[in-house]
C-alpha cells in the first residue's frame, strides 16, 4: 500500500483546521477524521500526518486521547517567541539562498537564547554586498546551508517564528526547508509590521524608521541578528500597547490581523 500521494497547496485547508482547533480541543478520533477529509500533502495516513505537523513545527499535542492547540491557551507572557531574520542572496529560494541567519528567542520579556550563523554561497551580488557588507570572502568556511537550516530547525522547535515582513522570511525558510527534505514551516507566525501597525503610531513601518522612532540603537544595519535584535525590541513595545483583551497567543496573532489600525 501507497504512503505517500501527490502533494496539493494545502495552506488554507490547514489554516482552517487550526481555526477550528481555536475553538475547543477535538478528541483524537474526531481530529484525525477532519484531517484525512483535507489533503495534508504527504501522507494518506491521518496519524503519520499528524505527527508530521507536530514534527514541522505546529504547536498541538495529544493528552487523554484529546488534541489541543497549545497556543489557543496559552498566555503572552508563557510563550516562546522566536525573532528570525534572514539575509539572502537572491529573491527567493529558487533563484538564491539564505547568506546568513540570525535569531532571538524571548519569553515574557527575557532574552532566552540567540542563533547567528553565515551560510557559505558561491555567489553575493553587489547590490546585496553594498546593503549587508557580507562578502564572499566571509563565507569562506561558513557551513553550508544544509546544515544552518538543520541547526534552525532544531532552534525553533514549535515557538512562534515572529519577523519583520513575515511573508519573506517565513516562505523563504520554509522553501529552503522542503528543498532539503527537511519538511514545510508550520510554526504558528506573526509580522511585526502587523503588530506595529495596530500598536505604534508612526507615519512608516519599516525597520529603520521604527528603529529611529523607537530609539533602538543596534549598530550594523542589515545583518541578520542585528536586525532580528531591532525587530525584537519593536515587538516588546507593541507588547506593551495591546488591549486588556488580548491575553493568549492565538488572540495576539488574530489581534495582529484585525481591522484595529491606528490612524495618525
Amino acid at each position: 500500500m501507497k504512503s505517500r500521494k501527490k502533494r496539493h497547496p494545502q495552506v488554507n485547508a490547514l489554516e482552517l483546521l487550526v481555526n477550528k482547533l481555536r475553538k475547543r480541543d477535538y478528541a483524537l478520533e474526531e481530529f484525525l477524521e477532519l484531517l484525512s477529509k483535507i489533503e495534508t500533502n504527504f501522507f494518506e495516513n491521518p496519524q503519520l500526518e499528524l505527527e508530521l505537523l507536530i514534527s514541522n513545527g505546529l504547536p498541538i499535542v495529544v493528552e487523554n486521547d484529546k488534541v489541543s492547540l497549545l497556543t489557543s491557551k496559552r498566555f503572552i507572557s508563557e510563550q516562546t517567541f522566536c525573532i528570525v531574520d534572514i539575509e539572502t542572496n537572491g529573491s527567493n529560494a529558487h533563484k538564491g539562498q539564505i547568506i546568513e541567519l540570525g535569531a532571538v528567542k524571548i519569553k515574557n520579556g527575557k532574552v532566552i537564547e540567540q542563533y547567528d550563523s553565515l551560510v557559505y554561497a558561491k555567489d553575493i551580488p553587489a547590490y546585496v554586498q553594498d546593503v549587508t557588507n557580507i562578502t564572499p570572502d566571509m563565507l569562506v568556511g561558513a557551513p553550508p546551508l544544509k546544515e544552518v537550516l538543520e541547526e534552525f530547525k532544531l532552534f525553533l522547535e514549535d515557538d512562534v517564528f515572529v519577523a519583520h515582513d513575515i511573508k519573506f522570511d517565513y516562505k523563504f525558510i520554509s522553501d529552503s526547508f522542503e528543498k532539503y527534505d527537511l519538511g514545510k514551516l508550520q510554526n504558528r507566525k506573526l509580522c511585526t509590521i502587523d503588530l506595529a501597525k495596530r500598536t505604534i503610531f508612526a507615519q512608516r513601518y519599516g525597520l529603520d524608521f521604527l528603529k529611529e522612532l523607537l530609539d533602538i540603537d543596534t549598530h550594523k544595519q542589515h545583518r541578520a541578528l542585528n536586525d532580528a535584535i531591532s525587530t525584537t525590541h519593536i515587538f516588546e513595545n507593541s507588547l506593551k500597547n495591546l488591549p486588556k483583551e488580548v491575553k493568549t497567543v492565538e488572540e495576539l496573532i488574530v489581534f495582529s490581523k484585525s481591522d484595529n489600525i491606528l490612524k495618525s
